[in-house]
């Protein structure tokens, strides 16, 4: 048995439904992908009663007494959160926080490791298992969505995310997306999502964003994402203001950075971070180098990100014997 666990799970990009319409027995499904950072950074150690410190550790708190009741684990612990992912900015934080707690725990008491069920047992994924899978599996994948016997929404598809390839994300720290209560609230009064959109989504990915991850060809890639993030966006808009994003002066960045050049604009989740795609490092950082500074003016942050194309990275230190 381990004397410690420590496990990192990296941010997501959602980068949209796939058909909310439902009329096939299947609802939500997803496509999105793995970010190097920000990420959830956490140790679990053995403990004679509970103990959480560190960012969030509230609701790591309460995650680590959820965990344990679900996994019927008896024994008590002392969880560090060294970093958390931003909440509510569009990340995945509250999917991949749950987790890499149970993930943690599973580990130290070598229990299996077994993510999708941590996924129900957590209860995460009632719309999307993007964030289960991309803590399994990184990279870019696609979600199923929920049919009438589904537990966690299952992974359809997977690819790799090219490694010369960049994200710049641009977030607006003073505004939050929606979340709770809210965001339930938002989904019941949207309007029908109507066939023939979700088609063209389901289209778009099967026949343009998974063929052009294959043949590492940037701009299929960044149209069909552009395109989707405008369906869903005005899908959406309802519930933000009557906008496809829910910051305003993120919205008027990623326009900048697509005419100068970037591809694939949108919204991750419910915003407020936005991103965009860039074929290269070096052109990323020219990007940067053009529009950081008017970002940073407006308040805003801005940073050059890589895909991931692995899950969680769960470590095990075991005690030395003398």
């Amino acid at each position: 048995m381990p004397a410690s666990v420590s496990v990192a799970a990296s941010a997501r990009l959602h980068l949209g439904f796939l058909d909310m319409n439902g009329g096939l027995g299947r609802k939500f499904g997803g496509v999105g992908m793995a970010i190097d950072a920000p990420a959830t950074q956490l140790t679990l150690t053995h403990a004679d009663r509970n103990f959480v410190e560190g960012p969030e550790s509230a609701r790591a708190a309460a995650l680590l007494e959820r965990a344990q009741e679900a996994l019927g684990v008896a024994r008590r612990h002392r969880l560090t959160v060294q970093e958390a992912i931003p909440a509510h900015a569009g990340l995945g934080s509250g999917t991949q926080f749950a987790l890499a707690v149970s993930a943690a725990l599973r580990r130290l008491e070598d229990l299996p490791h077994d993510p999708l069920a941590d996924a129900a047992l957590m209860a995460r994924g009632a719309r999307s298992g993007l964030g289960a899978g991309l803590f399994q599996l990184g990279g870019v994948v696609v979600d199923g969505g929920r049919g009438p016997h589904t537990t966690t929404p299952p992974v359809v598809a997977r690819a790799e995310f090219p490694d010369a390839w960049r994200v710049l994300l641009v977030s607006d720290p003073e505004n939050v997306g929606l979340h709770g209560a809210d965001e339930r609230d938002a989904f019941a009064e949207l309007p029908p999502f109507d066939a023939t959109t979700s088609g063209e989504v389901c289209r778009l990915v099967l026949m343009q964003i998974l063929p052009a991850l294959a043949e590492k060809d940037l701009a299929p890639f960044g149209a069909a994402v552009t395109r989707i993030q405008e369906l869903v966006g005005d899908h959406f808009a309802p519930a933000q203001g009557g906008r496809r994003f829910t910051s305003g002066k993120v919205e008027a960045t990623i326009a900048r950075l697509l005419a100068d050049g970037a591809t694939g604009g949108g919204q991750t989740s419910w915003g407020p971070t936005g991103f965009v795609f860039i074929e290269s490092d070096d052109a990323a950082r020219r990007l940067l180098g053009r529009h950081g500074a008017q970002a940073r003016e407006e308040g805003l942050d801005i940073s050059i990100h890589r895909g991931l194309n692995r899950g969680a990275r769960i470590d095990a230190v075991y005690a030395q014997i003398a």
